[in-house]
């Protein structure tokens, strides 16, 4: 029989009911679990380590969200009792199992939970939090640094295919910048330890799409790191990738300029964030959070930036914490006025500017995760080939109309 891996959750959620239902030897409760078992043995002759992440209300068995378990309940469940991701190494034994459906439903049932027995055997069954922690209930390894099996041209060209759609017809297609966001989110988590996949621009009139992705990745995952929900980290993460939609609208020629904008082009250019928030307006979609993003990420704290507000306003916590990821990713990307800045000269950039121009909590927070998970950054080109940025010279502090 072909592995199928819906089939196996379903039979895995039904042992575990069966479990919670009967006592250890009863008949329904061994039929339910040797049927799970079954499933998964099939499902390992075709995948040699099986994957699932739960994300909220998505299912990921490896790359590859299962649709067909969408709102899946269960995986809600089991994410709230601290297994967000579980792993089947080899090929598992019964006992062994019947060990870990038996600890699952105690997590589930909040009764007390004995690890040290399981801990003194080696198991073949792999589950814990995911996440900016990296944390796995059984046998936490060191941290490797980030490497990628994967590419994200698909998504870049969606995204190009996306931005073309808002550039000639005014549509703006959500359910493709869904996709995206929900296959950045998988990229993030499909391995042992969280992975930022942020790309490096090969082509300066490539930058609003290179850019858009990275702040979409740096967005949810800061989301992430503060605690937010898996829903909200996602919508979080289309705001960031819809943050410069009005940059669409402004001639290539002024956003690939290398030297200092004109007073005209650099009016032109401020005018992107109201331009971007009217395309999101017009959209025939439920888009308010992306509106408001795209409307406030350049105005600061200290009221500074633009567009100029008539009445001094606090802005969304969205807009603030796009803000952030927004300048942290043009930094570090090489401009045509300007080299890349490097890791720490961004990073101490931010902090100078903390309660000016950046929230201090959000600031504080990105800068810390940063720090803490500059091994997981995997620098890609848009084809998926690792590269290496060579360290960037010292330079001027940012023209804030070109950042």
């Amino acid at each position: 029989m072909s592995g199928d891996p819906a089939r196996f959750l379903n039979a895995f959620a039904q042992a575990l009911a069966a479990m919670a239902l009967y006592r250890d030897g009863h008949p329904a409760r061994e039929r339910a679990i040797d049927l799970a078992y079954q499933h998964i043995q099939d499902l390992q002759a075709d995948t040699a380590r099986p994957l699932f992440t739960f994300l909220g209300d998505e299912v990921v068995f490896g790359r590859l969200p299962l649709r067909e378990l969408k709102a899946w309940d269960w995986g809600t469940r089991l994410a709230q009792a601290g297994i967000q991701r579980l792993e089947f190494e080899d090929s598992v034994g019964r006992e062994d199992f019947e060990g870990f459906l038996e600890e699952v439903v105690a997590r589930l049932t909040l009764s007390a939970i004995s690890t040290e027995a399981r801990q003194m055997r080696r198991s073949s069954i792999r589950f814990g939090a995911v996440g900016l922690k990296g944390e796995t209930e059984i046998a936490p390894e060191p941290l490797p640094t980030a490497t990628i099996s994967f590419s994200l041209g698909e998504e870049v060209n969606t995204l190009k295919w996306l931005q073309g759609e808002v550039q000639t017809s005014g549509a703006l297609p959500l359910a493709e910048a869904e996709a995206v966001v929900r296959s950045l989110a998988v990229a993030m988590h499909g391995g042992r330890q969280i992975m930022l996949p942020l790309l490096q621009l090969k082509e300066f009139d490539q930058y609003t799409t290179t850019h858009s992705m990275n702040v979409a990745v740096l967005s949810m995952a800061l989301a992430e790191f503060l605690g937010l929900s898996a829903t909200d980290v996602r919508t979080f993460g289309i705001a960031g990738l819809l943050h410069d939609i009005g940059k669409v609208k402004i001639p290539l020629e002024v956003l690939t300029k290398p030297g200092k904008l004109t007073d005209e082009e650099r009016a032109l250019m401020n005018e992107h964030p109201v331009a971007g928030a009217r395309m999101l307006l017009e959209a025939e979609e439920d888009l308010d959070l992306a509106v408001i993003v795209a409307y406030e990420h350049h105005i600061m704290i200290n009221g500074g930036g633009y567009p100029t507000l008539r009445y001094a306003r606090d802005c969304h916590h969205a807009s603030k914490l796009v803000h952030v990821c927004d300048v942290y990713d043009a930094l570090r990307t090489r401009r045509p006025y300007r080299e890349a800045w490097s890791f720490a000269k961004t990073l101490g950039y931010l902090e100078e500017r903390s309660g000016l121009e950046f929230d201090p909590e959000l600031c504080a927070a990105f800068t810390r995760m940063m720090r803490q998970w500059e091994p997981q950054v995997a620098v890609m080109s848009d084809e998926g080939v690792p590269v290496v940025a060579a360290p960037a010279p010292a330079a001027a502090k940012p023209d804030q109309g070109q950042v």
